[in-house]
């Protein structure tokens, strides 16, 4: 059970998201409604060009208006699900006009001034928030769910990660990619590559964030190794990962190899991880049924299997997993609504 932070009174806020229209934002409304969320009003905020649309929320539709400076007057919660660039244009903007940001976009996530919250793995940094708090890379999210738990009751050495990265990770343009690509494959049609950088349809790749031309790595490893060892709380954690692009329309798998601090036998981690807030152990050897994204995707929990010995490793320390996890949900909506429902004092 995650207690409750002593952070500010927001009962019954006005709610504000950036980005409404997108994948993310699209999946916020549906958190909100569904988890129950005591917003006295929601405010749907977007580009231009999306402004006069409408969306549903408790049944009723709700118009969308165009991001301004002003947007944010009367709002207690700002939850954003937009880029970089508009989350370090406005989000200061709206905390000037009196209200908490959650934002999802990777520009205040290594800034120290504000917590990086995955509510089950490090609630007590809402703490010392200074009004905008960072939702962490759904990489992250869903590595660190996994991993937090086995750190805290065996210590932790080691990480090595292999991602494979589902098209809701690029948003809503890269899904429409995926289908669309995938159909005219299927028909013998040519299909030029617009969201991404290369074909989609039956093709995997490395993930399309630009590499570092000095030390190989693409911007998303280079996210996930910083975040994740910012939010285990190990500046110093050794951490490698490779990110792969696949043709799966949500939710993303990661290979995990752990090195703990001693030799764990997997029965112990099984028992530790079906323990964990959050996780589901899905570890069936006699059936061969382990975590699959078609399984992930539309619910909250991250699915941890394949939990063996990493014989890679002659110690006998490190421990495999498998894990999949829903990127628009626990990697980014859910958990971001889980961060709010916790700024609620009851």
């Amino acid at each position: 059970m995650l207690t409750q932070p002593s952070y500010r009174s927001l009962r019954n806020p006005a709610v504000a998201i950036v980005g409404a229209t997108g994948a993310v934002g699209t999946e916020l409304i549906r958190c909100l409604e569904e988890r129950g969320f005591p917003a006295s009003s929601l405010k749907l905020l977007a580009s231009a060009r999306s402004a006069g649309k409408t969306m549903g929320f408790r049944g009723q539709p709700l118009p969308v208006h165009t991001l301004a400076e002003d947007s944010f007057a009367g709002i207690d919660l700002a939850l954003f699900a937009a880029d970089t660039e508009t989350a370090l244009t406005y989000a200061p903007l709206a905390v000037a006009a009196g209200a908490v940001v959650i934002d999802n976009s990777s520009a205040y996530r290594l800034d120290l001034d504000c917590p990086l919250v995955i509510p089950e793995v490090n609630l007590e940094t809402l703490a010392w928030s200074r009004g905008v708090i960072a939702n962490p890379n759904c990489t992250a999210i869903i590595t660190c769910m996994a991993v937090a738990p086995l750190q805290r009751r065996f210590g932790l050495r080691r990480l090595q990660l292999s991602t494979y990265q589902a098209a809701s990770g690029a948003g809503a343009p890269a899904m429409a990619e995926l289908l669309a690509s995938t159909e005219a494959y299927l028909n013998g049609r040519a299909y030029t590559p617009q969201a991404l950088k290369h074909r989609y349809a039956f093709n995997l790749f490395s993930h399309d964030t630009d590499i570092d031309l000095q030390s190989g790595y693409n911007g998303e490893e280079t996210k996930v190794m910083a975040e994740t060892r910012r939010i285990l709380g190990s500046s110093n954690l050794p951490v490698g990962v490779t990110c792969v692009r696949v043709p799966v329309l949500r939710a993303h798998a990661i290979s995990i190899s752990v090195e703990l601090d001693a030799p764990v036998a997997p029965a112990a981690i099984r028992e530790c991880l079906a323990e964990a807030p959050g996780v589901r152990v899905v570890d069936d050897r006699e059936a061969n049924h382990f975590p699959m994204p078609a399984e992930a995707e539309g619910q909250g929990d991250v699915l941890v299997g394949r939990i063996r010995r990493d014989l890679g490793d002659p110690s006998g320390r490190s421990v495999a997993l498998f894990v999949a996890g829903d990127q628009l949900l626990k990697g980014a909506a859910l958990n971001a609504v889980q961060i709010a429902e916790q700024l609620l004092i009851a």
